[in-house]
């Protein structure tokens, strides 16, 4: 019986619908521009919204179609574990038997014969096994499709109105969507260049201190994109925090970036001062609100951004989470930190900010880029030794965590230090075993990060 694979069709399928779902995710990501430019991706997302109706009758067909293969295939998996069983019953019957009535040896053969069928139903049985392991995780694959698309359908005329406008106003239009209060913040203008930031409030907006979360997108991103990536603002109103989504400046290629060490991320030569700017970002945020702890959360040059910020030093600052993004091997220039709490979040497979880090001079790089930064566990060393704790050599994880669509099972191990660090901080790892750098998160991970944050007080 030939080995079972993964059936051309499903994953055809499975690759189309994420193709679209991309598709469609960076068209509703663009950028403002003229009317026609906006009319053209209005067309377009029309047209890939006709286009996932028919994946969609097809993904569904395929998935019953799937579930009644594995239906039959764990009946007969079930069928053949009897058959085992039942062979090893008469096998052992049988040469009971034989030895009682007949001298040792004259029944060799037939116990051979017996041993023989047993072998072809053990490589039946594991065979089946691997067609059965096959058929549960493309049925799983299929599964996670189908809510996705489901739920694309069910907000498409709100992404089709979030194309119009600017970045900012498309930001502060999904910021809503929680049931927070948005409004946009200017600040850069003295440090590199004017830009904005959208400020979501609990509504109605408590009178009592609350905590801040900056939000930093990564290289290339932009606020409406990283909260589409994590919709923190869906939880302001229950988390009671604030939430500040920042833009980073534009380059010559037009990717938005935060200057943040040497290495990562902005373009040769800059001058962008983004430590003043995000603390000057930080001051007036504040003053719209009765402002508590700060948190700052960023994925890859954003975490980048908030370990600099961390070694600079930003009043207020609390914890400090970092998603595929490390800093400097060389930690001279950062700052004796105030009581700091620090969770790094890195995926094994990450092959643009590798989990290991890397070690290259400069000229090797071009003199600017991803050249020379820690891995994740020479991060979160260093970050202990601020701390004044010392991370073992060989921890445990003390809980394992599924947070990844795009990894099956608890792909994410989660380690800490048993030991309190200094005046109550906090030091993490979550190591995501598979994940790459755009991991498959949602609401659980969204929410993991954020009852760690809140919890830092």
């Amino acid at each position: 019986m030939p080995r079972f694979g993964i059936p051309g069709t499903t994953r055809y399928l499975c690759l189309l619908a994420a193709c679209i779902l991309l598709a469609a995710f960076l068209s509703a990501c663009a950028g403002g521009g003229t009317d026609a430019t906006t009319d053209d991706r209005l067309l377009t997302l029309e047209a890939q919204v006709h286009l996932q109706e028919e994946l969609l009758e097809a993904l569904q067909e395929e998935n019953g179609t799937l579930r009644t293969e594995l239906l039959a295939v764990q009946e007969e998996n079930a069928a053949l574990k009897e058959e085992m069983a039942m062979l090893r019953r008469e096998q052992s019957e049988y040469v009971q038997a034989r030895e009682a009535s007949e001298p040792a040896g004259e029944h060799e053969e037939d116990v051979a014969d017996f041993e023989e069928d047993l072998a072809r139903t053990g490589e039946r049985l594991d065979d089946l096994g691997e067609r059965l392991e096959d058929l549960e995780r493309v049925a799983a694959q299929v599964e996670w499709f189908l809510p996705s698309m489901r739920s694309w359908f069910e907000t498409v005329e709100n992404r089709l109105t979030a194309l119009e406008g600017s970045e900012i106003e498309r930001t502060a239009r999904l910021a809503e969507t929680g049931g927070g209060k948005a409004q946009v913040v200017n600040f850069g203008a003295a440090y590199g260049g004017e830009r904005s930031a959208v400020l979501v409030l609990p509504s109605p907006l408590p009178e009592d201190e609350i905590p801040l979360i900056v939000s930093l997108h990564g290289f290339g991103g932009d606020p409406f994109t990283q909260a589409l990536y994590l919709p923190m603002h869906h939880r302001v109103n229950s988390g009671r925090f604030a939430l500040l989504i920042p833009e980073g400046s534009i380059g010559p290629e037009g990717n938005r970036f935060w200057n943040a060490t040497d290495w990562c991320c902005g373009p040769e030569g800059t001058t962008v001062d983004d430590v003043a700017a995000l603390t000057a970002l930080v001051d007036e945020a504040g003053g719209e609100f009765n402002m508590g702890p700060v948190y700052l959360f960023g994925h890859s040059n954003g975490g980048f951004m908030s370990y600099r910020m961390a070694c600079e030093g930003l009043s207020g600052l609390r914890a400090v989470a970092s998603l595929a993004g490390t800093g400097d091997r060389d930690d001279s220039d950062c700052n004796e930190p105030s009581p700091l709490s620090v969770l790094h979040i890195h995926g094994t497979e990450d092959a643009t900010v590798r989990f290991q880090g890397r070690d290259e001079d400069a000229d090797a790089n071009e003199g600017r880029g991803l050249a020379n930064y820690a891995g994740a566990w020479e991060t979160i060393k260093l970050w202990s030794a601020r701390a004044g704790c010392v991370w073992p050599d060989q921890p445990e994880p003390h809980a394992s965590l599924d947070l990844d669509a795009f990894v099956p099972g608890a792909e994410t191990s989660a380690y800490r230090l048993e030991s309190a660090c200094g005046e109550g901080s906090s030091i993490e790892l979550w190591v995501g075993e598979g994940s790459g750098h755009i991991p498959g998160y949602g609401e659980a991970f969204t929410d993991a990060l954020l009852n760690w944050l809140l919890a830092q007080r």
